[in-house]
């Protein structure tokens, strides 16, 4: 376990209320991000992936504190950001940022793409015009756009452009960290391959780390350092990219897996079929929340919790299947 952690995440929750009736009284819980832990080290990417709606998003926007945990930790360079103030959290934009999953929502349509660019700049302090100017041209260089393209407006630009748009703010102010949250969903398989090795080549060129969110295990694979399987607002499988394709041990991680296509036609693959749907995240399931759809399941599974726990160096699962 390496010693340069640059993000420490404990037992972090998301919560959103549940109201009914004329003085809206709360009622329930949508439980969005259950008890999660986990670290990035510097310059990793680690990559999470789940089905849709198991609270990846949710996940990468509480990090940031663009959304307000419910309860937890969440240690930048060994701080706690959660107690942060406003003033503070100014500090923490320039050195964690993030890149959304649909380009096109996260450009204002009346900005150009110069002042797109060239707002965050504005806001942690770079006053000269000029200045600006410079670094929003190098910036486009940097993804693969040119100076010109800082004259535009969003519906000008394709869907790959506007990605790297989105990059290219998030770089803007030299941040260690960057929440990548499903950044290639949205695009052409052409155009998908071309913002992942973008992507790389920055994170190798200025010692970025990544959280890489993403419901594709074969992107996760060509991208990620270490990968943590999420489902129903928890992690239930965390290991390095090799271990966890070579010796998967949760059976949702199997049946994740068993969904890649394979490239030979002569190559057969047995496919687990998932039964039923995922539960919801306001009444999830009592013990292992996976249980109701897990073809391995036990008595044992719908009466307890699996922990998550280390079975070598730094593979961690929740299942009873190997307690």
């Amino acid at each position: 376990m390496p010693n340069d952690k640059l993000l420490i995440v404990e037992n972090l929750k998301k919560y959103y209320p549940v109201t009914a009736g004329l003085l809206a009284r709360q009622v329930a819980e949508v439980k969005a991000v259950d008890g999660v832990s986990f670290y990035i080290a510097e310059g990793e990417t680690l990559g999470l992936v789940g089905e849709s709606g198991c609270g990846k998003s949710t996940l990468g926007r509480t990090l940031l504190r663009l959304e307000e945990p419910t309860a937890g930790r969440v240690l930048y360079r060994g701080s706690d950001i959660v107690q942060w103030d406003k003033k503070k959290l100014k500090e923490l934009r320039k050195e964690a940022q993030m890149i959304f999953q649909d380009p096109q929502s996260s450009l204002d349509p009346r900005m150009t793409i110069g002042d797109s660019i060239g707002e965050a700049l504005l806001i942690h302090g770079m006053k000269s015009e000029a200045e600006r100017l410079e670094r929003v041209a190098e910036l486009l260089q940097r993804v693969g756009l040119e100076p010109e393209h800082a004259m535009r407006y969003p519906h000008e630009l394709s869907g790959g452009q506007k990605q790297r748009v989105g990059i290219a703010r998030a770089l803007a102010v030299n941040p260690r960290l960057i929440v990548a949250d499903e950044p290639v969903s949205a695009l052409d398989v052409s155009v998908q391959a071309q913002i992942l090795n973008l992507m790389m080549d920055l994170q190798r060129e200025l010692g970025l780390a990544y959280l890489f969110i993403a419901h594709d295990l074969a992107v996760m694979g060509h991208v990620s350092n270490r990968i943590a399987v999420m489902y129903l607002g928890q992690i239930v499988e965390l290991a390095d990219r090799t271990e966890l394709f070579s010796h998967p041990l949760h059976p949702y991680t199997e049946a994740l897996l068993s969904a890649i296509s394979v490239p030979d036609p002569h190559q057969k693959r047995q496919r687990a079929v998932l039964q039923g749907d995922v539960p919801s995240p306001v009444n999830p399931p009592q013990g292992c929340r996976f249980h109701t759809r897990c073809p391995k399941v036990m008595p044992v599974c719908s009466l307890e919790q699996p922990a998550l726990k280390s079975l070598n160096t730094d593979h961690l699962v929740s299942c009873h299947l190997y307690d």
